[in-house]
Parts: structure tokens; sequence; C-alpha cells
């Protein structure tokens, strides 16, 4: 079955339209049971993205607040987290996870990493979080978002 919800827009922002609105993943982690909420929201007349991200941890909760626009006439995102890191990076390639995958890649302290969206067959869509490494890519996060109500 096709996933009728993932339509790009228009424009230089339009491939994000189908991440626009609130989502919610559930999924365990080493440090147990986590529930994320994404919310996707087009801000500033629909010159930028901003994501609201919220990963709770039990009583803990870890945010993140990124912006995604155009940066020298490349889509960039800018993430800031309750941790007090920070990180940016450009559009890449992700069709060796989908052929309609939005993807971007980041130089962080450690390496290169990736974020990588892409759209269930069915419904919502799967988020991961992938490191460079000699042999290719090295998934360590992945998420499967529905529609919160």
């Amino acid at each position: 079955m096709k996933n009728n919800s993932w339509k790009k827009g228009r424009g230089k922002l339009g491939l994000l339209q189908p991440l626009l609105g609130k989502w919610t993943a559930e999924s365990d982690t080493p440090m147990g049971r986590v529930k994320c909420t994404r919310e996707f929201t087009s801000i500033l007349n629909g010159s930028y993205i901003e994501l609201k991200a919220i990963w709770e941890f039990g009583a803990k909760n870890y945010e993140e607040k990124a912006i995604i626009g155009i940066n020298d006439n490349l889509l960039t995102f800018w993430s800031f987290t309750s941790d007090g890191k920070k990180s940016q990076g450009q559009l890449s390639d992700g069709t060796d996870i989908h052929p309609e995958a939005i993807c971007f890649e980041a130089q962080m302290p450690a390496g290169i990493a990736r974020m990588i969206y892409w759209p269930d067959d069915e419904y919502g869509f799967h988020w991961a979080v992938e490191s460079k490494v000699k042999k290719g890519w090295n998934r360590f996060t992945e998420h499967h978002y529905h529609k919160q109500q």
C-alpha cells in the first residue's frame, strides 16, 4: 500500500511538506523506554520550518529545537539541544535508504552523522540517525512516527 500522505510541496522547503504536523514514536533504548514527539511547523511566512522534539525517558526529558531553511542556496538545519549542544548540517542523498528519503548530514565532534526521514509504506514515517564508518553507515537510532491527533 502506498503512503499517500508523503506528498512534497512547492518551493525550496516543499520536500519537508510531508513532515509538517505533530508526530509521536515510542521505542526501547539502552536508557529504557522513550516516547519522542516531533512537531514541524512552518514559521516566518513560510521561510523556515521549526522542529520541536521532546524525548521523554520516564521523568527525564531531553529537548531539541531546530530551524530548517535555505542558507547559501542549500537546505540547511541548525539544531540546539537541552544539554547545551548544537549542530548544523545540509541536505544530502539518502536514496540508499529509500527513494523519497529526506536526509541531512552534519560534521559532529565524533565524525560525520546523518539523520534520515522516509515514508512508511502505509502510514507515518521512519526516522534514523547514523554515523559514517569505513564500510558505510552505522545506524544507532530508529523510530517509526505516527501523526498525533
